[in-house]
């Protein structure tokens, strides 16, 4: 087996590896968790003392759907640490495709170098066929 036989099946070999770490994701979520301290105006709040954080925090989920961004509140508690999980969880999803993508096409491709120098898989020239013009009798 040659450098590029031993090539094309190290890339096989990686792209069932990240077919079965796709098969393997969990909860997904697209977005962004941020957590918020907010003040609530009232001048005798605690939230109105110097240094102070304000109330909170607070999380919100932000994500586009199609050309909008949308917030979700989430709970604090264990809601905070799942929706954290599940965004973690789409971008390794996300990172895993776009590998497999790669994969994929160094696969193609070198399948392709591969029976160019295979012999007898050389497409075989056909002659170029010309159509014939008709030339019109003027006269008729």
């Amino acid at each position: 087996m040659g450098p590029a036989s031993r090539r094309l099946e190290e890339l096989q070999n990686r792209d069932r590896e990240l077919k079965a770490s796709l098969a393997q994701v969990g909860e997904m979520r697209p977005g962004s968790l941020v957590e918020r301290y907010r003040k609530c105006g009232k001048p005798n709040c605690h939230c109105a003392r110097e240094g102070s954080p304000g109330h909170g925090p607070s999380y919100s989920l932000t994500h586009r759907v199609g050309g909008k961004t949308i917030t979700q509140v989430i709970p604090q508690g264990p809601a905070v640490e799942r929706a954290k999980a599940q965004i973690s969880e789409y971008r390794r999803f996300r990172k895993l495709v776009r590998e497999l993508i790669t994969v994929s096409e160094q696969i193609c491709s070198a399948q392709l170098r591969e029976s160019e120098t295979v012999p007898g898989t050389e497409a075989k020239k056909k002659p170029l066929r010309r159509s014939v013009s008709h030339r019109h009798r003027s006269g008729n």
